[in-house]
């Protein structure tokens, strides 16, 4: 006799959980509005500015805000797209739509980074005269600007990697602004012009790292490996030690976007087991202990002294899907 308990369309418990987390619906936009319009007014400045003195480092910090401001951007297009819901094709929504622009804001840093490091090594060749004074006053100017954009992210909320990749460029572009401002300082005070290559080379440095991390981070996503900080054998042994579970099979962990994590498998349970409270047990565990509200389980009736994958026979299985309805 078949011991099929599928369930098509049982309402699990789990319905009431707010799913907007990857790309978060809850993000205060206000905030990324007024950090996007700081960097963005103090860029164009420094731009200006960096041309009128022929300073690189001014320049360069200019890029590496470019791409901070890209990213706010970004994201904003990003919460929107993933607001919408879920048809069609795009069964998950259009929720990656924010690693994409991960990645394209990593790929930038990388290119920037390069052009940089030529022009301040040419430059350490040749340096042209510069402005030391005017660089490092508007390089103090930054520090100001910068410090209130860091503020203005640090109120939103930040699970979105495109929104904590530009608080944490923030935060990096702050040490930018000081080595240009001592550099320029310095330049000023001793008339030693490479100092302004040498700052460039600093924040090219600063750009590479923080570029590379997003374009890693961006393409574990991509590649959907299990998210960062969660192995899947910890997860097994999790499962494994639910009381009932026999063993775990076909076990797979991957996310879909940032903090959405999914994972499907095939838990075996015991010939006369109740494995629809087992697999409730589950995914309670792996909704309280791992964050993880998206799970697909298959349950397997084995021999009750065994954790093999010999089954009964074919049909005795039960299918569930936690997280959504």
């Amino acid at each position: 006799m078949s011991n099929d308990h599928s369930h098509h369309g049982h309402d699990h418990g789990h319905g009431h959980h707010d799913h907007g987390h990857a790309i978060s619906a809850n993000a205060d936009r206000r905030y990324l509005y007024i950090a996007l319009g700081l960097l963005v007014t103090f860029m164009v400045a420094e731009v200006v500015v960096g041309i009128l003195v022929n300073s690189l480092a001014l320049i360069a910090d200019a890029g590496h805000m470019l791409t901070d401001a890209g990213a706010i951007a970004l994201a904003l297009v990003a919460m929107r797209l993933a607001s919408r819901p879920a048809s069609g094709r795009f069964t998950f929504g259009l929720k990656r739509s924010e690693i994409l622009s991960a990645q394209a804001n990593g790929i930038t840093l990388l290119l920037l980074s390069v052009w940089f490091v030529i022009e301040g090594v040419m430059r350490l060749i040749e340096p042209p005269q510069v402005n030391g004074l005017f660089v490092g006053v508007v390089a103090l100017v930054g520090v100001v600007f910068n410090l209130g954009a860091t503020w203005a992210l640090s109120k939103a909320n930040r699970e979105s990697l495109n929104v904590e990749g530009s608080f944490q460029h923030i935060l990096t572009d702050l040490y930018a602004f000081i080595a240009t401002a001592i550099a320029g300082f310095a330049i000023w005070w001793t008339g030693w012009y490479r100092l302004d290559a040498v700052a460039a080379l600093i924040v090219a440095g600063l750009m590479l790292k923080a570029g590379i991390g997003l374009v890693r981070e961006s393409g574990r996503i991509f590649l959907e490996a299990a998210p960062a900080g969660l192995h899947p054998e910890t997860l097994d042994k999790a499962i494994r030690n639910v009381p009932g579970v026999l063993g775990v099979e076909d076990l797979h962990v991957w996310e879909v976007t940032s903090g959405m994590a999914c994972l499907s498998g095939d838990i075996l349970v015991g010939t006369h087991a109740d494995c629809h409270a087992i697999r409730r047990d589950v995914q309670t565990m792996l909704r309280d202990d791992f964050k993880i509200e998206h799970s697909t389980l298959q349950a397997e009736h084995v021999a009750d002294d065994s954790a093999s994958s010999t089954r009964e026979g074919p049909g005795n299985s039960c299918v569930f899907a936690g997280g959504h309805k």
